[in-house]
């Protein structure tokens, strides 16, 4: 079978970096202590609830210890605890994936009540659109939760478009810098890797995609915090991806 696959990064790739650190993220944040609030009373039945207090059970840092200290002490209520590590994550820059299921769940009540609507690259839409129509198979492997990934699609300024992809993948497949991450991709789109183009604007992930047999391209946009692809190809479009797509048929 020679079916061709484009595997696609979305902060920095597809959307904007600017859309995930300027709004998303500030609303989730700002977002957190309600939700939680909301549904602690239900929380034995609310998966990121229970896996974000697994993981700050799990967590032996100094910091975590010490608010699971202050909790045993009386100090402060459990429900706030939680609340307060988890900000300590986000402040840390953590990729932790309790706290990425809980911000796809607070940005899906965004998206539901129209106070968030995504942003994409002006050239996204159509590409993914003509992509999809050449009989390309389109998958997403992003740090966010797939929930996230699937909210960002389906509420774009041109409409719904996660019905075009077929397979989503975030970090519960693994870290995104792990060369066995992509291995297992490769395997659950029943492809080999050297069918699959791997689009990100991260240069480790680039290296593990393509220690994994993948294609990389390296995506180059204004506002990407890595700038240095060393030697994978770059392109500052998703029109230049078609190209190379069509250069290795």
């Amino acid at each position: 079978m020679n079916q061709q696959h484009l595997l696609l990064d979305i902060e920095g790739t597809t959307c904007p970096v600017s859309f995930v650190s300027e709004v998303l993220f500030p609303f989730a944040k700002h977002e957190l202590s309600n939700y939680i609030k909301q549904h602690w009373n239900k929380s034995p039945h609310n998966k990121p609830i229970q896996a974000a207090k697994r993981e700050w059970l799990d967590d032996q840092s100094p910091e975590s210890n010490q608010m699971k200290q202050q909790v045993l002490k009386g100090e402060i209520e459990e429900i706030d605890g939680l609340t307060k590590y988890l900000k300590h994550l986000i402040a840390i820059d953590k990729k932790s994936t309790a706290l990425k299921d809980l911000q796809g769940r607070i940005w899906e009540n965004g998206y539901n009540v129209g106070e968030l609507k995504s942003q994409l690259f002006p050239e996204t839409s159509e590409c993914l659109r003509e992509w999809h129509e050449q009989g390309l198979t389109l998958s997403v492997y992003s740090s966010g939760s797939i929930q996230a990934q699937k909210l960002l699609y389906r509420h774009s300024p041109a409409g719904d478009l996660e019905k075009l992809f077929s397979h989503w993948f975030d970090t519960h497949t693994g870290p995104k810098k792990s060369t066995e991450s992509y291995t297992t991709i490769a395997e659950q789109l029943h492809s080999s890797p050297n069918k699959i183009w791997f689009v990100s604007d991260n240069r480790a992930e680039c290296d593990s995609a393509r220690s994994a047999g993948m294609h990389s391209l390296f995506s180059l946009r204004d506002g990407n915090p890595d700038r240095d692809p060393r030697d994978h190809t770059v392109v500052q479009s998703l029109r230049e991806v078609s190209a190379h797509l069509t250069a290795e048929q």
